[in-house]
């Protein structure tokens, strides 16, 4: 672990927030001297934000934690173009109204982890749409365009590989990449902000910005990114069989939000905990130490804490009352059936037609299609969806009284 001055720099790297840096002394240095307003950008592409984007969000948090000041940008103008980077084809257009629905409906997504305000370590949340909207094309080529050549963009990776799998990209995408630059150029001369931060995908989007506002103000800006984040199993953060794991209870409920964490792999839990709780380091050293059975008293742990810092202490205490009256309960008492899955996992019609749920695999696809059945508290319709317990048991259940365990 690096020796770092900066209580920013050290509280990031002892929790494995930092992937690279563009000049870690540099950072570290205006860190333990001043307050940095630091930035990540969101795109508003639909009403929530999932759990995939909750690094960048507790990155903004550890910000304000140790005395910085968090921008949150909203992307309503880049949202209308579309971020290529990781994408095969173009975004649908979404209509200004949609955008500006989504934003105010993402807005209450960071209310509970940052505290908002006017103060000089206060979070502001901007929208990129107020400046790029006004800007006039002609003034866009002459004063930024100029600063980029065709050859450094081909090199990005958001471009090289849309082009390598011969997928077609318009020039309105291509644009992404100038704008995003522009957006750090931007707040760092008006803002004064001089981080930005992001997934390490954005790391060629970052720099870009950096040299676009060295370039124009002769201006020191910093980048930081994350490591890409992925289960234990290889599994994208944020995604599941059955969709997404959205951070707004509008389109996921407390409860299962609540299970996602819960229902982690055991090697992950200190990982998350580390990343997605305020839990101090030496009881998260304890409790990633537990093992067996003990293990999922940390699940739990974890799952309450995180649910408190989204949801609140109240819908985290119900969530947890809800799974222990569903589940434990009835494991105590031998209630709850239970079907030990083969190593290569389970389908789900399989699963439900041996729990006693359907007595027949017919009838396991029309509950499947009626979105009567949750794995893990999540819908599941696709009848080939497998389960395949790697921790702890998977619990499934039909409508409000129907609950089983798929076990290893």
């Amino acid at each position: 672990m690096t020796h770092y001055k900066s209580d920013l720099l050290r509280l990031l790297d002892e929790r494995g927030y930092i992937h690279q840096m563009t000049d870690a002394e540099g950072l570290d240095a205006l860190a333990a001297k001043q307050v940095v307003p630091g930035y990540i950008g969101f795109d508003a592409t639909a009403p929530s934000l999932h759990v995939g984007s909750l690094v960048q969000i507790m990155m903004l948090r550890r910000l304000q934690q140790t005395g910085h000041k968090p921008v949150v940008l909203m992307g309503g103008g880049t949202t209308r173009i579309g971020d290529p980077t990781g994408r095969d084809e173009s975004r649908k257009m979404l209509s200004d109204e949609t955008i500006a629905a989504n934003i105010a409906s993402i807005r209450t997504i960071f209310e509970p982890f940052l505290t908002f305000g006017d103060g000089s370590t206060d979070a502001v949340m901007v929208d990129n749409q107020d400046w790029l909207g006004k800007l006039g094309y002609i003034e866009l080529l002459q004063e930024v365009g100029t600063h980029f050549t065709i050859n450094r963009m081909l090199t990005f990776d958001s471009v090289k590989l849309r082009l390598e799998r011969e997928q077609p990209m318009t020039f309105l995408e291509f644009n992404y990449m100038i704008l995003q630059g522009y957006d750090f150029r931007y707040l760092s001369k008006e803002r004064g902000v001089r981080l930005q931060m992001g997934g390490s995908d954005q790391w060629g989007n970052i720099v870009n910005g950096m040299e676009l506002g060295r370039r124009m103000d002769g201006a020191e800006l910093y980048g930081l990114t994350t490591p890409l984040l992925t289960t234990a199993a290889g599994a994208k953060m944020g995604k599941t069989a059955a969709g997404a794991v959205w951070l707004n209870s509008g389109q996921l409920p407390h409860f299962d939000y609540w299970q996602y964490w819960r229902n982690c792999d055991d090697r992950d839990v200190g990982k998350f905990l580390k990343l997605f709780t305020d839990l101090p380091m030496d009881e998260i050293a304890r409790l990633e130490a537990l093992e067996g059975a003990e293990i999922n008293e940390a699940k739990k742990i974890l799952a309450n804490e995180a649910t408190a810092l989204c949801r609140g202490a109240e819908a985290a205490k119900t969530a947890a009352d809800t799974a222990a009256q569903t589940f434990e309960k009835g494991q105590i008492g031998g209630d709850l059936p239970h079907v030990a899955a083969p190593a290569d996992g389970i389908t789900i019609v399989d699963a439900l037609r041996e729990l006693g749920f359907a007595t027949s695999n017919k009838e396991a696809r029309r509950k499947l299609d009626e979105g009567a059945v949750k794995v893990e508290g999540v819908v599941v319709r696709d009848p080939q969806h497998r389960i395949q317990p790697a921790g702890a048991d998977v619990p499934v259940s039909l409508g409000a009284k129907k609950h089983g365990l798929v076990t290893r």
